[in-house]
C-alpha cells in the first residue's frame, strides 16, 4: 500500500498507509448515543436504504444520494426558512451549482434560536480585561440593541461592516447584528498591520468600521490608535467608525473624517425595536474571508448565509457531535477562518469560550488552565500549538482537571504522529482526536474526525459526509494508497459564492478549476488509505521534487523537527532549468548556532535523519539558521514567499508584513539570499 499509484506523479517517497495503532475507537453505543448515529438512522428511515457503517453513509452522501443527503441535513436540523426546499441543487457542474434556490433563511436567527436564556452563551477570557459571561438572553438583547444601532447608522442589506477587533463578545454581537440585517461582515485581528488590513478591507469598501484602541499581549500593551487612523484614511467609503474601548478610553474623533461613535453608548441608547431577522437567499453574502495573501493580493472569498448554515450544522453537529451541553473553545483570532467556525457553535446551543491574548502567557499550560477552569468540552487549536506542548514536556492532564474534554480538534498544519500521541497521553485518553483539513476557501473542512470512526495514529480519520474528496494524479485518475492532489469531485454548499468584485468569475475559476476542469483542486498533497483515512503531506505548489522523487514539505518537517535541538523549520526547493539537475534544496531551522550558521552537530543530525527516514535526495544542499520561521498570523509557514525571496524577489512584493506573526522575520531570509552565490 505504500507505493505510489499513477505514472504521472513519478517516483515518490512512500507514505506508509498500513494500519497504524488505533488511539481511539467509537463507544459501543455510538449509533444510539451520538447525533451522527441518529442521523444515520434518520437517513435510513427517509430512504429505505440500509447503511451498515460510516463509509456506506459517506459513499451514498457523495454519490446518487448527494441531493437527498443535503435535504436530510436540512430536515434533521429543522432549518427554518421560507420557500420550497426543492430543488435541492440546480445543476451539479462546478463552478455553477446552485443550492436550495427557492429558500430564504437567516444565519443569525439560527445562531440565537438554540440558546437557553439562563445558561452561558459566551464566556470571554482576556489579558486586557476581566472575565465576561453572557447568558443566552443577554446575548439576544445585546444583538437586538446592536441591530438597532446599526440601523441608526444607516447600515442596511448588502452594506459591508468591517471589524478591527479581537476575539471578544463585542465582535460576535456586532457580527450577528450585521447578519440579521442582511449586511455583510468582514474582519481582521488588531495585530494585523495597516497595509495588511487595507489590502483586505479596501477591496470590499466597508460602510462602517468597528475598532479597538489597543490590546494587551503577554506583559505588553499594544496601542492601535495610530493604526486605526491610517486605516480610516485609506477607506474613503466609511460613513462612521465605532470605537470599542479595550486597552484604554477608546478612539476619539481625530482618527477619522467620518463620525466616531462609542460602542457602549450606541447600545445604551438603542431604541426598543424588537429583534428581527432578514430572511435572505441562501447564497446572499454572509461574510467575506480572505486568503493569506502570501502570493499576491488576498483573495476576498464570499460565503453565503444559508450555505455556511447548512455546512456548519452538518460538520459540527454530526462530525463534532456538538450540542447544548458543550462548551466550545478554539484558539483563534478574528483574522482566521476558525473564528467564524467558532461562532457557528452557537447554532447548536453550545456555549463559546473565547480567549484573547498570548496563549503562552503563563507558559505552554496557559490554555489548558483556561480549559480546566471553564470546563471546556470541545478544545481546538493549531497543530503547532500541540507539538509545542509535546516538545515542552507538558503533562496537561496531570497539572489540570481536563476530565470535561471529550474532543480535541487540530488544524492550520498537518498534525504529526507525536502530536496525536501527546494529546492521547497527556490531555485525554478517551477524547476524540479530530485533526481537520479544509480552509478559508470553504469556511469548513473536507476531512476530520467522526464519532463513528476510529482514530489511527498520525491519520485524519474520515472523509466528511457530503464531501466527495479524493486524491488525483496528473491525469485526473483517483489513487488510493498513493500521494495525489486533494480534489473535490462534486459540489458542496460552502464552496464560495465567488470572489468579491470578480464579475465574470475568472479569478474564482482560475483559483480552483483550471487544473482539472469541473473538479475543485485544493492545492494539498494527500494520501488516502483503503480505510478512508488520509495523511496531508503539505501544499502541492510547494512540493519538493528532486530528480523525480517527490515528497511533501510536511514530511520533511515531521523528520527535521523531531531532531533534538530543532525548534522549527522551513524548506524550499529551487528548481534548476536543466532537466537532469536536481536543483538546490534549502532548509531553514530555528536551533543552536551563530547568526545564520547552524551548529555543526545539529547539521549532521538533521542530515542523518533525512537520509535514513526519507531519502538521500532530501538531504539539504544548504542549511541556514533563523531566529524565527516566517509564518502568517494563523501559523502557516511562508514557503512560497521564502522561495521567491531566494530567487531574487523583494520581500514586500511577496508577502504583506502586516499579516505576519513577526513582521521582521523575512529580513534574515533576505540576508541569506544576498549571501548566496
Amino acid at each position: 500500500m505504500g507505493s505510489l499509484v499513477g505514472r504521472a506523479l513519478g517516483q515518490t517517497v512512500p507514505v506508509d498507509m498500513t494500519q497504524p495503532e488505533v488511539l481511539w475507537e467509537p463507544s459501543a453505543d455510538a449509533l444510539s448515543a451520538t447525533r451522527l448515529g441518529a442521523f444515520l438512522r434518520f437517513c435510513e428511515q427517509r430512504t429505505g436504504c440500509s447503511f451498515e457503517d460510516y463509509d456506506a453513509l459517506w459513499a451514498w452522501s457523495v454519490g446518487d444520494g448527494l441531493e437527498e443527503f443535503w435535504s436530510a441535513v436540512w430536515s434533521f436540523f429543522e432549518i427554518d426558512g421560507e420557500g420550497s426546499t426543492t430543488p435541492v441543487l440546480d445543476g451539479r457542474l462546478m463552478p455553477g451549482a446552485t443550492w436550495f434556490p427557492e429558500v430564504r433563511v437567516s444565519f443569525a436567527e439560527h445562531c440565537l434560536r438554540a440558546l437557553d436564556d439562563d445558561r452561558p452563551a459566551l464566556i470571554a477570557r482576556s489579558q486586557s480585561r476581566e472575565r465576561i459571561e453572557m447568558s443566552g438572553a443577554e446575548l439576544r438583547e445585546s444583538v437586538r440593541r446592536a441591530r438597532s444601532a446599526l440601523i441608526g447608522l444607516g447600515v442596511g442589506r448588502g452594506d459591508r461592516v468591517a471589524a478591527y477587533l479581537p476575539n471578544i463578545p463585542e465582535a460576535i454581537v456586532a457580527f450577528l447584528a450585521t447578519s440579521s440585517l442582511g449586511a455583510i461582515w468582514t474582519s481582521c485581528a488588531p495585530e494585523f498591520g495597516v497595509r495588511a488590513v487595507l489590502d483586505r478591507f479596501s477591496q470590499v469598501e466597508p460602510k462602517l468600521l468597528l475598532a479597538v484602541d489597543g490590546y494587551r499581549y503577554g506583559r505588553h500593551d499594544v496601542p492601535r490608535v495610530d493604526e486605526v487612523r491610517e486605516i480610516c484614511s485609506g477607506l474613503p467609503s466609511l460613513s462612521a467608525v465605532v470605537s470599542v474601548s479595550y486597552l484604554g478610553d477608546g478612539l476619539d474623533g481625530s482618527v477619522a473624517a467620518a463620525p466616531v461613535l462609542d460602542w457602549s453608548g450606541l447600545l445604551e441608547h438603542a431604541d426598543d425595536a424588537p429583534l428581527e431577522f432578514a430572511r435572505l437567499a441562501v447564497d446572499h453574502p454572509l461574510y467575506v474571508l480572505y486568503s493569506s495573501g502570501t502570493t499576491g493580493l488576498p483573495k476576498p472569498i464570499v460565503h453565503g448565509q444559508g450555505l455556511v448554515l447548512v455546512e456548519h450544522l452538518k460538520v459540527q453537529g454530526l462530525h463534532g457531535d456538538m450540542g447544548p451541553e458543550d462548551r466550545f473553545f478554539w484558539f483563534t483570532t478574528t483574522g482566521w477562518m476558525m473564528w467564524n467556525y467558532l461562532v457557528s457553535g452557537l447554532l447548536h446551543g453550545s456555549a463559546l469560550v473565547l480567549y484573547d491574548g498570548d496563549p503562552n502567557a503563563d507558559g505552554p499550560s496557559t490554555l489548558w488552565g483556561l480549559a480546566a477552569e471553564e470546563r471546556v468540552t470541545w478544545f481546538g487549536g493549531g497543530a503547532p500549538f500541540f507539538t509545542a506542548c509535546a516538545r515542552a514536556g507538558l503533562r496537561a492532564s496531570e497539572e489540570f482537571d481536563l476530565s470535561a474534554i471529550r474532543a480535541v480538534g487540530s488544524t492550520g498544519a498537518p498534525l504529526p504522529p507525536e502530536g496525536f500521541r501527546w494529546i492521547h497521553e497527556h490531555v485525554s485518553g478517551t477524547a476524540l482526536i479530530s485533526p481537520i483539513s479544509g480552509g478559508t476557501d470553504v469556511a469548513s473542512a473536507f476531512v476530520g474526525g467522526s464519532p463513528l470512526t476510529p482514530v489511527w495514529l498520525g491519520e485524519i480519520p474520515a472523509r466528511y459526509l457530503g464531501c466527495a474528496v479524493a486524491a488525483f494524479d496528473d491525469d485526473g485518475r483517483a489513487v488510493v494508497g498513493g500521494q495525489g492532489e486533494l480534489v473535490i469531485t462534486e459540489p458542496m454548499p460552502s464552496m464560495p459564492v465567488g470572489f468579491w468584485a470578480d464579475e465574470d468569475g475568472s479569478r474564482y475559476r482560475g483559483s480552483y478549476f483550471e487544473h482539472y476542469p469541473g473538479v475543485w483542486r485544493h492545492g494539498d498533497w494527500v494520501t488516502f488509505s483503503d480505510r478512508g483515512s488520509c495523511v496531508i503531506s503539505g501544499r502541492s505548489d510547494a512540493t519538493l521534487n528532486r530528480g523525480g522523487v517527490r515528497v511533501g514539505t510536511a514530511e520533511i518537517y515531521r523528520v527535521v523537527e523531531a531532531v533534538a535541538g530543532v525548534e522549527d523549520s522551513l524548506v524550499v526547493h529551487l528548481e534548476a532549468e536543466a532537466g537532469d539537475d536536481p536543483g538546490v534544496l534549502v532548509l531553514f531551522v530555528v536551533g543552536p548556532g551563530t547568526g545564520s550558521t547552524v551548529d555543526a552537530s545539529l547539521l549532521e543530525s538533521v542530515r542523518v535523519a533525512l537520509r535514513s527516514q526519507l531519502s538521500p535526495r532530501h538531504v539539504p544542499d544548504e542549511m541556514h539558521r533563523l531566529e524565527v520561521i516566517p509564518t502568517t498570523l494563523s501559523g502557516k509557514k511562508l514557503e512560497l514567499p521564502v522561495k521567491r525571496i531566494l530567487l531574487g524577489a523583494d520581500p514586500d512584493d511577496v508577502a504583506s508584513r502586516g499579516a505576519l506573526k513577526d513582521p521582521s522575520s523575512l529580513d534574515a531570509v533576505v540576508d541569506v539570499a544576498r549571501s548566496r552565490p
